[in-house]
Formats: structure tokens, C-alpha cells, sequence
């Protein structure tokens, strides 16, 4: 086994090191979700800490960890007899983006569940990640019903498998460790919320620091061992206080000014449901542990919610997480003062006669303050959330600002407010990765039909496998009343669900879309449709065309607030090159297919249909959206055009793309003007 890196050698990055102690001293805080950019040492640090877990001592020969003080009843593995057991070093389990369900939660076998009625169970990640570390690289990546899995199995303590009336279950408590990099998609809020703590990281700029950091690395890589060797004391002596704060974890406690500082935080920043409050308080406990400490204080509850509630704050996919420091020290400092009049209160009326001193005297009857105020108030009462709730209203700026990129350009305005759109599906039944947009054939959703299982048997179709077993019950010497089942007759299931797509956005943003309301309703338009493709899982791309050329403003990628950033300073103006545009798209299509042939396209072009500028802009745009109609590309065109006189043209690029053209209002999902509009394309692509 090759040496780890230690963890008293990671430079920096105190907060990340903080949540993963806290969570090694008390697993019911609820694992740490890690953000940052690529090459942070995210990885380093999470592999690092099973090295400090202490060892733990198992049932012998149990596959699923079985603690021998108290072992499961209902292990698959068991009874077990009560025996002093073995002990072993925590575990700490990877699970790769591409695994199936079946590796993650363990497999039956069904055949011999059929046939000789026997419970078959190959453990799975899960089983194997008990009472140690589950570390999952690029959590925003994984599918999402193996992370619904992953967060159930990790708030129940337990694991099940089923197959078609056949169960299995067995403990599986883990602390769940997840990295990610935000520029390559984020997490849905409700599965944020299933993370304990989140961590932000970030490189250092500090030259000493960074310069630190490759003298460490360096040295690891030439000596491994060395290198570890000459960290082991610090590693010792942190493992050492690690079981120590266990051991008086439990002797800590919770007073009511602490719960009241807690509820007062949640409360104060919005956040949804009651897993914040639960979570903090458990974090606080584990900080005073932590800590040497009985009681927790103020300054416990303050670093539990800079821990716990970033992450809880996000009311759409464009909001970046954080937390209002002022804001939180005025709730924290507010509360605690309340507290002090209601025990000074409590004093007075328990105390009727309190001397010549009085309350107020130099007795002293209140509550010293604990921790320091902020030296610097707010010095506006507004709260993020106003300012935040302004982000996608209409700019107030003149529309003729001239913007800085050069003559003609005019400065970019705000979106107007997002609204929820219609759903934009490719026809025709894909094979894509798993999502919410257009029908296709998926591991989940309702059965189809059924077919001969390639590989393993993961979705068995009981009535076609009984129905193919059936005819040759005689001949393989049926007497019993079982059923005599051979590989043979088993049958798949077919599934049909949605998949998600990639949604190539090719906005016009000439001189003719420039007028201030104007820009700001389509920049709305694409918001909104931004969001829907946020929601159903969808890759997003943004191409913008505007004065001589196009430009690849956001190659295809999984981040959808990364689309809507290059979207808020998008400028405008110049002559309309639509067809550059639709070339561009076209190039960018033609790699993707090669990259990802399995994801459908969807092309949605924003424009009124205007085309100048070079000879024959007109001819040059639609044979440009013939390549497109020619492929097979699945394709929609917003109108922008308004105004009482209509020229057509952006119904006329539909044409020629072999799509569909939808107006402003159309777009909107409580539109009177139709319930549900598909992206058409030849009969050859729906096939």
C-alpha cells in the first residue's frame, strides 16, 4: 500500500481541515462537501484523514464491519456469536463517477434467488464504507439517483437492496466526504442540503505559502516514507486528541442560549426545513469537544454556521453560496443580549428584595459580553437578499452607453426577471445520460418491454423470464412446485425515462437587438431557459454573433451559472452576422458528437432573423441553417421581433433549420398560446 501524504503537512486551507476533524469526531454532523478550483489539494486532504481515524475492531470474517460489542441482528452475514473480534485501520472507500447501482449498493442474484430460493448478495461500496470514510471525487458529477442512494444510506445508518421481492439490508454509517469543482456543474439545493458541512478553496496567492507548498510536495514524491516518517509524531499526537474529543463528546453540553442563538441564525438567513439547526448544533458540540470544552460558547455557534449555512442559502442555481459575517455576528450578538435581559429579568423576580446595590449596582446583575462585537456595523440595513433580489431586474442605464469594446458596441444591461418556460424536448428516443428533458431509454422510469440481459442481470422483468422459462419446465424435470429457472430464460427490463441534452444557445446580439427593454426581455428569455436546462439536467453551451464574427462565449459544459455570468455582460451592437453564428454552432456540434455521441443536441437560436453585413447575408444564413436541417439537429427559434410591423424572418430561419419558431411570449410556461412545443427535425432523426 503505497504512503499517504500526511495531514499535519497540508499547508493552509484551515477551515477544510476543521470540517473534516469535526466530522471525524462526531460522523453525525453529516460529512463535508468541498468546493474549489482543480489542483487545491481537495483530494490530499480527505485521503489524508483516514490515516488519523482510530482503528476499529470487527467481527471476524463479516463482510459488513459488524461491530462485535454490538453486532447488527440483521447482517447478512449474521448471527453473530458475541466475541472480542479484530481490529483494523478505518477504511476509506472511493466511489468513481461511472459506477452502476449495483457497485455502489451491492448486487442479488436473481437466478439463483428464482430458482433455489436463495439470498445471493455480493456486498456493495456502501457495505464496505461502514464505520469508515465514503469519499466520492466530482460529487456533481455522479448520476443523480446514485446520489439520492449515496444521501439516503447516509442518513439512515443503513443500506437496502431489492429486486423484485427479494431484500436485502445491512448497516452502512460512513462520513461522507464530496469534492467538487463548481465551473463543472453544481449540485441540486435539496442535495446540497444533505451535506453536513461545505467548504470553500482556493489556491493560495501568498508567494511564502504557495512556495511551501512545492517544497512539501516535492520532498513527498522523492521520499514518500521519509517524508512521512518525519510527520508521524504530529500525526500521533493529532490522532490522539481526535479520540479524546470522542470520549467527551458526550459530556458536552447545549444550554437554551445556545438553541436560541442557533434558531435566531437559521431564521435570520432564510434557510429551508430544520436540518440547518440540527446540523449546527451538532457541529457547535463538536467545536467545544473539539476544544477541550464542556459547554459550548457563542464563538461555537458563529463557526458552526460559517460551516453549515452557505451552502443552505442558495435560492437558484446563480446564487453563489456564502454568508453575511456582519449579519451573522448582529443576530448572534442581538440574541445573546436577549438572553442577558431575560436572566436579569429572572433575577429580579426571584429576588424581590436585591439589596442596596440593585441590579444595576456594582454587584453587577447582567452578563459580562461574551467575544468581540464588530469594531465596523453594516452601515446599511439592507440585507443580501435585497440586493441579491435586484440581480435579474431591468437596467436603468441608458440604452446608448457606449460600452468599451469599441465603437458601435453598446454597454450590457440586466436581464429582466426570469419566468418558467415551456418545455423544449428533441423528438425521437435518445440513449443519453440520465436527465429530465426528452425521452429516452434509461436504467429508470416506466418498463417498456424486455429483451436478453447483455452483461450482468441488473433489472429482471419477472413475466418474461417466467413467461421464456415456462415451456421448458417438462423437459428440465419439474416435480416440485418451484420454478426451474436457467440463464437462458431470464429477460432484462426496458426502461423508459428522460435523458438530459445539450442545449447550444446562439444569441443575436446585434445592433438590432440593442434597444435597452429589448435586450434585457431576451437576456430574461435566456435566463429562463437557462434555469429550465439547470433543472432538467442538461449540458449548456453559449455562442454570440454580433459584428463581423461569432464567438464561443461558453463552450459546452455542465455549469449553467457559468452560461448566465457571460450572459449578464454580454454587450451588443454592430451588424447581425447570423450566419458565422450558425456556423460556429455547427463546428461546435460536430466536436460534441465526437466527444459525447450519446447526448442529443438541442439548438435554440435568439433572434429576430435579421442577417447584414458581407454579400448576401441573407443567402449565406439560411444555407448555413440547411447544414444544421441536414444533420438532423433538433432545433427552436425564439422570435425576439416586435414592434407592430413583423417581418417574418425569424419563422422563415425555422423553416430552413427544420425546427420550430416560438415568440417571447410563447416561451412562457403560462402562455395561452399552446401547452407544449417540441423541437422538430426530419422524420430520419425521430426515428
Amino acid at each position: 500500500m503505497s504512503t499517504r501524504y500526511p495531514f499535519t503537512a497540508v499547508v493552509g486551507m484551515d477551515d477544510l481541515r476543521l470540517a473534516l476533524l469535526l466530522n471525524a469526531v462526531s460522523p453525525a454532523v453529516g460529512g463535508v462537501l468541498v468546493r474549489g478550483e482543480k489542483g487545491t489539494a481537495k483530494s490530499t486532504a480527505v485521503r489524508a484523514l483516514a490515516d488519523l481515524l482510530p482503528a476499529v475492531a470487527v467481527v471476524a470474517g463479516c463482510r459488513f464491519s459488524c461491530d462485535p460489542a454490538a453486532p447488527d441482528p440483521e447482517c447478512p452475514d449474521g448471527p453473530h456469536e458475541s466475541g472480542p473480534g479484530t481490529a483494523r485501520a478505518a477504511r476509506m472507500v472511493e466511489l468513481p463517477v461511472g459506477a452502476s447501482e449495483d457497485r455502489l449498493v451491492g448486487a442479488l442474484d436473481i437466478e439463483r434467488a428464482l430458482g433455489e430460493g436463495v439470498k445471493s448478495f455480493e456486498p456493495g461500496l456502501l457495505a464496505d464504507a461502514h464505520r469508515g470514510i465514503l469519499y466520492v471525487d466530482e460529487v456533481n458529477l455522479l448520476h443523480d439517483h446514485l446520489i439520492d442512494l449515496l444521501l439516503d444510506a447516509a442518513a439512515m445508518g443503513s443500506s437496502y437492496v431489492e429486486r423484485e421481492g427479494v431484500s436485502v439490508r445491512h448497516a452502512a454509517r460512513f462520513l461522507l466526504v464530496g469534492t467538487m469543482n463548481p465551473e463543472e456543474g453544481e449540485l441540486r439545493p435539496q442535495l446540497l442540503d444533505r451535506f453536513g458541512l461545505t467548504v470553500e478553496v482556493a489556491a493560495s496567492r501568498e508567494p511564502e505559502q504557495r512556495v511551501e507548498v512545492v517544497r512539501r510536495r516535492l520532498a513527498y514524491d522523492d521520499d514518500p516514507a521519509g517524508f512521512a516518517a518525519r510527520w508521524a509524531e504530529d500525526e500521533g499526537a493529532l490522532r490522539q486528541r481526535i479520540v479524546a474529543a470522542r470520549e467527551l463528546l458526550p459530556s458536552v453540553t447545549l444550554g437554551d442560549a445556545v438553541l436560541l442563538q442557533i434558531a435566531a441564525t437559521c431564521a435570520a438567513f432564510e434557510v429551508d426545513g430544520m436540518r440547518a439547526d440540527i446540523v449546527m448544533a451538532r457541529t457547535a458540540t463538536a467545536l467545544a469537544a473539539w476544544a477541550g470544552r464542556t459547554e459550548v460558547t457563542s464563538d461555537d455557534v458563529r463557526q458552526a454556521a460559517l460551516l453549515a449555512l452557505p451552502h443552505r442559502r442558495r435560492r437558484n442555481p446563480f446564487d453563489a453560496p456564502g454568508l453575511d459575517q456582519d449579519k451573522l455576528d448582529e443576530t448572534l450578538e442581538q440574541f445573546k443580549d436577549e438572553q442577558s435581559t431575560s436572566e436579569r429579568s429572572k433575577d429580579e423576580d426571584d429576588d424581590p428584595d436585591p439589596g442596596p446595590e440593585g441590579p444595576g449596582g456594582g454587584g453587577g446583575g447582567g452578563v459580562p459580553p461574551q467575544g468581540d462585537s464588530p469594531e465596523n456595523p453594516a452601515e446599511s440595513p439592507e440585507s443580501p437578499e435585497s440586493s441579491d433580489a435586484s440581480e435579474f431586474s431591468e437596467s436603468t442605464e441608458p440604452s446608448a452607453a457606449p460600452a468599451p469594446g469599441g465603437p458601435g458596441e453598446r454597454a450590457a444591461v440586466k436581464a429582466a426577471e426570469p419566468f418558467r418556460t415551456k418545455m423544449l424536448s428533441v423528438p425521437g428516443l435518445g440513449e443519453g445520460a440520465a436527465g429530465r428533458r426528452s425521452r429516452a431509454r434509461t436504467d429508470h422510469g416506466r418498463t417498456t418491454g424486455s429483451r436478453r440481459p447483455q452483461g450482468a442481470l441488473t433489472k429482471l422483468h419477472l413475466a418474461a423470464t417466467v413467461q421464456a422459462a415456462a415451456p421448458h419446465q417438462r423437459a428440465r424435470g419439474r416435480s416440485g412446485r418451484g420454478l426451474v429457472v436457467r440463464r437462458d430464460d431470464l429477460r432484462q427490463a426496458t426502461r423508459e425515462g428522460r435523458e438530459g441534452n445539450l442545449v447550444l444557445f446562439v444569441v443575436d446580439a446585434s445592433g438590432s437587438m440593442a434597444a435597452r427593454q429589448r435586450m434585457s426581455a431576451v437576456k430574461g428569455a435566456v435566463l429562463s431557459l437557462l434555469l429550465d436546462a439547470y433543472q432538467r439536467r442538461d449540458k449548456v453551451g453559449l455562442i454570440t454573433f454580433r459584428g463581423k464574427d461569432a464567438e464561443l462565449a461558453l463552450p459546452p459544459t455542465s455549469s449553467v451559472d457559468a452560461a448566465a455570468a457571460r450572459l449578464e455582460t454580454l454587450p451588443t451592437g454592430g451588424r447581425t452576422p447570423l450566419a458565422a453564428g450558425l456556423l460556429k454552432a455547427h463546428d461546435v456540434l460536430r466536436v460534441e458528437r465526437l466527444r459525447d455521441p450519446s447526448r442529443r443536441p438541442l439548438l435554440v437560436v435568439v433572434t429576430d432573423g435579421r442577417a447584414t453585413g458581407g454579400p448576401e447575408p441573407v443567402a449565406l444564413g439560411a444555407r448555413a441553417a440547411r447544414l444544421h436541417a441536414g444533420e438532423g439537429t433538433a432545433s427552436v427559434v425564439v422570435d425576439c421581433e416586435s414592434g407592430m410591423v413583423r417581418l417574418g424572418l425569424a419563422g422563415e430561419l425555422a423553416r430552413e433549420l427544420g425546427g420550430t419558431a416560438v415568440t417571447l411570449d410563447e416561451l412562457r410556461a403560462d402562455s395561452i398560446a399552446g401547452l407544449v412545443k417540441d423541437a422538430t427535425a426530419p422524420s430520419r432523426r425521430a426515428a
